[in-house]
Parts: structure tokens; sequence; C-alpha cells
């Protein structure tokens, strides 16, 4: 599956239109597939642990991008 959004990007597109940039790993998830931002390498939709990876995990490699605050909320840094 060809995806012109990387997850990480997709997940930052969906926090840019909620309320002060935050939201739960449930709510990215569905709404990535809702509006089809990403599918996994199978074509499946995101599932929301893997929104905590990316946001959280990734051995820090999107700390610049997402603020994760337990349980599960996630916060998109201001960049500009």
């Amino acid at each position: 599956m060809n995806n012109f959004l990387k997850l990480h990007e997709a997940i930052a597109v969906v926090l840019l239109n909620k309320p002060n940039r935050t939201a739960s790993e449930q709510e990215i998830a569905d709404e990535i597939n809702r509006r089809n931002l990403f599918k996994q390498n199978d074509g499946s939709p995101v599932p929301a642990h893997h929104i905590m990876l990316r946001t959280k995990l990734a051995k820090g490699q999107y700390q610049h991008l997402f603020n994760y605050q337990s349980p599960d909320r996630i916060t998109l840094k201001n960049t500009m």
C-alpha cells in the first residue's frame, strides 16, 4: 500500500484540526482511518496503539513534534 503521508504526518494533520491540538490515541486513529490518511502495509486501518508507538516511543524520533500525556492524550507541539 502506497501512502501519500507517513503515519507521523497523518497524526499531525489530525491534531492541527483539534482544539488545543490535543486528542486521544483512539480519536486520532479514528480520524486517520475515516479520512484515509494512512493505511498499514497490508492495507488495514491504523489501530490506536500504533498512534502511541509513533508519538511516545519510536526511540524519541518524533519528540520534537508530539507531547504524550498520560494516560492517552497526545498534543502537537507548536513548531512555528
